[in-house]
């Protein structure tokens, strides 16, 4: 009992970043679904590719002798800046090329073509990496002023890369959120995710609209992207699979289509993921490790969703015609 008391401030902390991460991605994912009612499930090699492009950009400035140079605040906004701006393109890329010559036909279609895309994203990324620098395992240059902590207290230690994980999530749930409900490109979107056709009688370029939404999506993968690569250093065209599983089940749990929903689901299971990894062994006095923590947090999502289906929040989907 004495050691679960000690070490739960800092499984609190590190529940929180890792909910805030998978709320990232899943904003990417309520986004598209609120508007199309469409599951991207490319959406996780979009998360890939802006952890790569993260990557590649501090590479090439280590390489140059640059990065001990600039300022850190400079080379995180790059960092951060370029990887949005990429995988924001490249959904957009996807949503014209794999998606809307789609519109109208049967979901399972679109949903093959999204395999279909997940799948050519993954292995152009491993052809890519593998010419350029003959593997596609890349490890982040280290950032000194990231690798600081700030000791809270006695027993926890918070590392500054976690806080930059936390307070980038709040910003993006505050901006995304005055972004769709406070300005006219939010109404656009708004209207098209309630009814498209009515949208279009109005003047409102649906195709635009549905593009936009995709960049949107996709630069909160990509940011959720170089965040991921910043704190935890490997990544490869693999990494963005278990995270953008789970990221689904996050917007799922919270309400898919529902922002709030999406970031409180992600913190969900964020908790759920971390308390069960350090506490598991503890309570089952070693029968049961963290190797079992994603089994506890998804029979958790099951017990869930089968008393509140449509999630904690409620879903926000597109209103049946008449």
């Amino acid at each position: 009992m004495e050691i679960a008391l000690e070490i739960f401030p800092q499984v609190l902390v590190d529940g929180i970043v890792l909910g805030f991460m998978y709320a990232l991605i899943a904003l990417g994912y309520t986004m598209v679904y609120g508007v199309l009612e469409f599951i991207n499930f490319a959406h996780s090699e979009i998360f890939v590719l802006g952890a790569f492009v993260g990557v590649e950009i501090l590479l090439l400035l280590q390489d140059a002798g640059s990065l001990a140079l600039l300022h850190p605040a400079f080379v995180l906004f790059l960092v951060i800046g370029a990887s949005m701006a990429i995988s924001g393109l490249a959904a957009m890329a996807l949503e014209r090329v794999a998606y809307r010559p789609l519109h109208g036909a049967p979901r399972l279609v679109a949903l093959i073509s999204a395999v279909g895309a997940s799948l050519f994203l993954q292995d152009g990324l491993r052809l890519f990496e593998s010419l350029w620098r003959n593997t596609f395992y890349l490890n982040y240059p280290s950032l000194e002023f990231l690798d600081r902590t700030v000791a809270l207290t006695a027993n926890l230690v918070v590392p500054v890369k976690s806080i930059l994980v936390i307070v980038t999530a709040l910003l993006m749930l505050v901006g995304l959120n005055l972004f769709v409900n406070r300005t006219r490109v939010g109404t656009a979107i708004r209207a098209v995710a309630q009814d498209p056709d009515t949208a279009s009688l109005m003047g409102i370029a649906v195709n635009r609209v549905i593009a936009l939404t995709f960049f949107v999506g996709g630069a909160m993968g990509g940011l959720a992207g170089v965040l991921f690569g910043l704190h935890y250093s490997l990544v490869n065209p693999y990494s963005g699979f278990v995270p953008g599983i789970k990221a689904f089940t996050a917007a799922v749990l919270g309400g898919i289509g529902n922002i709030p929903g999406a970031m409180l689901g992600g913190m969900v299971l964020g908790l759920l993921e971390a308390f069960a990894a350090s506490y598991l062994s503890l309570l089952t006095d070693g029968a049961f490790g963290a190797e079992y923590k994603d089994v506890f947090a998804f029979l958790v999502l099951i017990l869930i969703l089968i008393f509140r289906p449509k999630g904690l929040l409620g879903e926000k989907v597109r209103e049946a015609q008449a």
